[in-house]
């Protein structure tokens, strides 16, 4: 039997209120840049909203427009923590259910959440566990709030429902061609073949 090897953590979900009050807290007062928003994948009547701590990783809320601020003592009510993940690498992940199976863990399989890959279980206190990978590593001096961030607008301007691999794709691209200097007059794609 062999360790999973975690490397930091990836994102914290808590489950909030309402958006404008979840935007006017993370935002307003503590000052984190709110990156990008999009339905909770596994309940699309909530939304997903994403903000950035400062370390370019996220923490990230559902909302509802039916919950309102307060001090509710409900299970995985406004304030409490909905799920811990943590940062795996590819190669980690990929082993993930095989270690967590020797063990007789049970988990929810891979989970493919379009921009990363998750596994969930939970500790043996009961908190839910994420193990997270993601699909991309942001390009020299861009953080993944940086390529998440232009993935949802790309993502919204296209009329898509979430961020997948198409706008990471295109997101990339877009952040380099403003990020470096060319001496091409059209940097346009080309097909030379």
């Amino acid at each position: 039997m062999r360790k999973i090897q975690t490397q930091g953590v990836h994102h914290i979900t808590i489950t909030g209120a309402d958006r404008q009050s979840t935007i006017d807290f993370w935002e307003g007062v503590l000052g984190m840049p709110f990156v990008f928003d999009q339905p909770n994948l596994d309940a699309p009547e909530q939304g997903h909203l994403y903000f950035d701590p400062g370390d370019g990783r996220l923490i990230t809320v559902f909302t509802s427009e039916d919950r309102k601020p307060g001090r509710h003592r409900i299970d995985q009510g406004p304030g409490s923590l909905h799920h811990l993940a943590f940062n795996v690498s590819k190669v980690t992940f990929d082993q993930v259910v095989d270690r967590l199976d020797a063990r007789g863990v049970k988990h929810s399989g891979v989970k493919d959440r379009g921009f990363m890959d998750s596994i969930y279980f939970r500790e043996p206190n009961g908190m839910l566990i994420e193990l997270a990978s993601y699909r991309f590593e942001p390009p020299l001096g861009f953080t993944h709030t940086h390529v998440l961030h232009r993935a949802h607008l790309i993502r919204v301007a296209a009329g898509d429902d979430h961020i997948d691999r198409e706008h990471l794709a295109d997101a990339i691209e877009e952040l380099l061609h403003e990020g470096t200097n060319s001496l091409a007059t059209d940097r346009a794609a080309k097909n030379p073949f």
